[in-house]
């Protein structure tokens, strides 16, 4: 039998799972600002993808990788949740109210 796919498989299903309280936790403390820590974290990730040759390590940064990215989209989404009042804002922050048109 080959388990590889299903190694792969359960480390995308762990990384996302970790991934939303890392947002969570990111956009509370760090605001907008905690986008660069991801850039950052999502470039350095998938250029180790690009140069390892073992195949799950390589498989492992790719999906770390585009978890940091995909999480870049998800920091807005979480600020426009806070705003919304679905989760607590950072009283040591200012919020820019929605502004409505």
């Amino acid at each position: 039998m080959n388990y590889l796919g299903f190694l792969h498989g359960l480390i995308a299903f762990i990384l996302i799972g970790i991934f939303h309280p890392i947002v969570i936790k990111g956009e509370y403390y760090l605001g907008k600002k905690s986008i660069f820590i991801f850039i950052l974290m999502g470039v350095l990730s998938l250029v180790g993808s690009l140069i390892t040759q073992n195949i799950t390590i390589s498989t492992f940064l790719g999906i770390f990788a585009f978890c940091c990215f995909w999480s870049i989209k998800e920091v807005f989404e979480q600020e426009k949740r806070v705003l919304e009042g679905r989760f607590p804002q950072n009283p040591n922050r200012v919020y820019k109210e929605k502004q409505k048109i």
